[in-house]
């Protein structure tokens, strides 16, 4: 049965609701972790930051690239996805932005299983819509396609 987006106020680091979780974000293909929604996870937790750099550095023998997926267990219900969605990182010198539709729809397929096998609701922020410059209504039929029409429940946190 689909599910429909819901939307809060709060803190996507601090998911509502009970059961195993998910909090999905979008990272950059450079390894690099240190603006935006990445420092609030760190703040919390250090794993997907070590995970994320251990994958990034070990990209050589692994899946490391745009539309990848890697799931990290903070707690004992709560996960961290760190999906690779964007292209580089936003410089003043660079032009266009660095989202990637289609790596943020591919590891949003590769979530829903996972969240399914899991039985977990998905949690996040507007996914590529900060440094990664991306519209939202091009993100928001992404997750409704990959996620709530299979009928995995996804919150969106808007902060403040």
């Amino acid at each position: 049965m689909a599910e429909t987006i819901t939307y809060l106020r709060g803190d996507a680091t601090a998911p509502r609701g009970k059961g195993p979780r998910v909090i999905a974000h979008v990272c950059n293909d450079l390894g690099g972790w240190g603006k935006g929604f990445v420092l609030a996870l760190s703040r919390r937790w250090p794993e997907p930051e070590a995970a994320y750099r251990r994958w990034h550095r070990e990209r050589s023998r692994n899946d490391f690239a745009l539309g990848a997926l890697q799931l990290v267990q903070v707690t004992p219900h709560l996960w961290v996805a760190n999906m690779i969605g964007q292209r580089g990182t936003r410089t003043a010198r660079s032009t266009g932005v660095p989202v990637r539709y289609e790596a943020i729809d591919a590891a949003l397929a590769r979530l829903a299983p996972e969240a399914r096998r899991l039985g977990a609701s998905v949690h996040m922020p507007r996914i590529g819509c900060g440094l990664a410059g991306g519209k939202w209504e091009r993100i928001e039929p992404l997750i409704t396609a990959r996620l709530t029409d299979q009928g995995i429940p996804v919150t969106v946190y808007d902060h403040g």
